[in-house]
C-alpha cells in the first residue's frame, strides 16, 4: 500500500481524479467501479470536468457501482445510482450501455450472479472505494469472509446510523447490496479515499491494526497495488 496525505480535501480529490483520467487514458477500454459518499464526490465532479473541458474519451470505459441500499428508489436522491449518474454519468456523458449497477429491488442472487459474472469476465481495472466508520469498504461489513464475492449483508448498526445522512427524509436501510472482498482485492489498482478529521481514528486502525476482516480497511494493506489517499486532518492520528 502507498499512502498519499495532501494538505486538504481539495488537493486530495485532485490527485484521485488525476488517478482516474490517467486510468481511462492509458486503457479507454478500463472497467472501473465507483463508491459513492461524501469522501470521492469532489474527485468524480473534477473527473467529469476534467473530462469536458480536456475532452477525455469516456466512450469506451464500463463502469460498475460499488454498491447499493436495498429496497432505496434510483431517484431517491441517498442512491448509489442517482449519486453516480448525478455526479459522473450525466456530466461526462456516458451511455447507459457503459454502465451496470445494482437493482435495489432485483431478486438478490441473481442480482450478485450477474455481477459476478461481468468482473469475472472483465477484471476490475481501477477501484475507488470509501471507507466507514466501522472499517467496512462497500458494504463488506466487519466481519465479511475475506473470500466473498458479490453479495447482499445485513448492515451494521453502525452503517444503518451513519447512513442516514445521505436521505433527506428518515428511511429504513436494513440490506445492501455489494461488490464482495474477493474482488475488492482482485482490482488491478485499488484507491481508498478518506478525508476529515471525523476519519482520522479510522485510518488510524486502518494503518496500524493487524490485517483482519475485523476491520476491513485494514485489508487495503496486503492489496497487491493499492492507494490510501487522505488529507492531513485525516491522517491527524497516524504515529
Amino acid at each position: 500500500m502507498e499512502l498519499k496525505v495532501y494538505k486538504d480535501y481539495n488537493e486530495q480529490s485532485a490527485a484521485v481524479a488525476a488517478m482516474i483520467i490517467d486510468c481511462v487514458k492509458s486503457k479507454p477500454e478500463a472497467l472501473l467501479c465507483f463508491a459513492t459518499g461524501d469522501s470521492p464526490k469532489l474527485a468524480y465532479e473534477i473527473v467529469a470536468d476534467r473530462a469536458v473541458k480536456e475532452k477525455v474519451d469516456f466512450g469506451q470505459c464500463f463502469i460498475i457501482g460499488l454498491d447499493e441500499w436495498m429496497g432505496i428508489p434510483p431517484e431517491n436522491t441517498g442512491s448509489c445510482h442517482w449519486y453516480l449518474h448525478e455526479y459522473l454519468f450525466k456530466p461526462i456523458g456516458i451511455d447507459e450501455t457503459q454502465v451496470h449497477l445494482f437493482n435495489a429491488f432485483g431478486d438478490e442472487k441473481e442480482e450478485c450472479r450477474k455481477m459476478n459474472k461481468l468482473i469475472a469476465a472483465n477484471g476490475i481495472d481501477l477501484m475507488v472505494v470509501g471507507v466507514g466508520m466501522n472499517g467496512h469498504i462497500g458494504f463488506n461489513e466487519p466481519g465479511t469472509d475475506i473470500n466473498s464475492l458479490a453479495h447482499a449483508a445485513t448492515l451494521d448498526e453502525t452503517t444503518k446510523t451513519v447512513g442516514q445522512k445521505y436521505f433527506q427524509d428518515k428511511v429504513e436501510i436494513g440490506k445492501g447490496i455489494t461488490v464482495g472482498l474477493k474482488q475488492v482485492m482482485e482490482a488491478d489498482t485499488l484507491i481508498m479515499v478518506a478525508n476529515g478529521s471525523k476519519k482520522a481514528p479510522v485510518i488510524k486502525r486502518a494503518v496500524e491494526d493487524n490485517v483482519s476482516v475485523v476491520f476491513p480497511a485494514t485489508l487495503i494493506r496486503q492489496h497487491k497495488n493499492s492507494f490510501l489517499v487522505i488529507d492531513n486532518e485525516a491522517a491527524s492520528e497516524l504515529k
